[in-house]
C-alpha cells in the first residue's frame, strides 16, 4: 500500500493488536535450510500448502507507516503480517482446524518457519516469514513455485512432504511490492501442472496478471483493490478448497470472512476478492 493510498487503512492497523504468540513446542534452529532438499524426486500421500508471507516494514516498503512495533519487518513475533492477532502464525495456531507441528528459525530472507498438520485431512501447511526487506525476493520465490520452477522437498521427522513448486496450493501474503519494484523474468510454467494460487495484497490481479499468464495456475482468490491482507481471509478460502468447493465458492468465503472482520458489506468484499483471470 503506498503512502499516497488511502488513509483508512492505517486507521485499520491501529486497531490491531499483538498477541504474545511465542511456539509452545521446540524452535529448531537452521542456518540455511538444511532440512530442505533441493529438487529431490520424492513420494508422498501428503499434500502441502506453502504460504509466502512478507513481514510488513515501514522502513523497506512503501507503505502507510503503521506502528512502529508492528511494523519492524526484522521482528516476526510482533508484526503485523505474522505474530499479531490476525497474523499468519498467530491466527492458524489458533485454529481448530490445523495442528501446530513446529517452529523453525531460520537465518536468512526467511526468519521462520511454521508447519502445521490439518486435524482430518492429510495435508500440511508451510508458512514462511520474510524479512520485509527481502519483499522482492519473497515475491519472486512465489511466482516461481507457482510456475514450477522452483520445487523443494522438506523433511518432518521420518516424513518428507513437497515445497514450493510441490506443493498443490500456494499463497502470497503482504503489502503488493511490485508497485515498488519491477520484475524482468519470465516466469512460463515447466511442468504442464496447474497450481492454485491466492494473493493477498492490493490490487493484486492488477500487479500479478502480467507474471502468472504463463505460469499455468489458477487464482482461487486475488484482488481489485487496497486490502487489509490479513490471515482470517487466508484461513476460510483454504477452509473451502480442501472441502472440495470450486473457485466461486471459495471466493465466497474469503468474502464473507474479510466483511465479518473488517466490517464492510459482503459485496463490497466480494467486489475486492475476486477469482481466475
Amino acid at each position: 500500500m503506498k503512502l499516497l493510498h488511502f488513509p483508512i487503512l492505517l486507521f485499520c492497523f491501529l486497531m490491531l493488536a499483538c498477541s504474545n504468540d511465542k511456539p509452545q513446542k521446540e524452535t529448531k534452529i537452521s542456518k540455511n535450510n538444511s532440512a530442505e532438499k533441493k529438487a529431490i524426486p520424492f513420494q508422498s500421500d501428503a499434500k502441502t500448502i506453502h504460504i509466502f508471507v512478507a513481514l510488513c516494514d515501514n522502513k523497506y516498503q512503501g507503505i502507510v507507516p503503521v506502528p512502529e512495533k508492528i511494523g519492524n519487518g526484522q521482528d516476526p513475533d510482533n508484526n503485523l503480517y505474522w505474530g499479531c492477532a490476525f497474523g499468519v502464525r498467530t491466527y492458524f495456531k489458533k485454529s481448530k482446524e490445523w495442528k501446530f507441528v513446529e517452529s523453525r528459525k531460520l537465518k536468512s530472507e526467511k526468519l521462520e518457519r511454521i508447519i502445521f498438520k490439518h486435524a482430518t485431512k492429510n495435508y500440511y501447511l508451510v508458512a514462511d516469514a520474510y524479512d520485509g526487506k527481502f519483499i522482492k525476493e519473497s515475491t519472486k520465490d512465489f511466482i516461481n513455485s507457482s510456475s514450477g520452477k522452483t520445487k523443494d522437498t522438506l523433511e518432518i521427522g521420518k516424513t518428507t512432504i513437497g515445497i514450493g513448486g510441490n506443493s498443490k496450493l500456494l499463497a502470497y501474503v503482504g503489502h503488493e511490492g511490485l508497485m515498488d519494484f519491477q520484475l524482468t523474468e519470465t516466469f512460463e510454467n515447466t511442468d504442464k501442472e496447474k497450481r492454485d494460487v491466492i494473493i493477498l495484497a492490493c490490487y493484486s490481479k492488477n500487479y500479478f496478471s502480467p507474471h502468472l499468464a504463463k505460469a499455468n495456475v489458477n487464482p482461487l482468490v486475488w484482488t481489485t483493490n487496497l486490502m487489509a491482507p490479513e490471515a482470517y481471509t487466508l484461513h476460510d478460502a483454504i477452509s473451502g478448497y480442501l472441502n472440495g468447493e470450486n473457485n466461486e465458492q471459495i471466493r465466497t468465503r474469503a468474502a464473507k470472512a474479510y466483511s465479518k472482520y473488517q466490517k464492510c458489506s459482503e459485496k463490497a468484499a466480494r467486489n475486492l476478492l475476486v477469482t481466475g483471470f
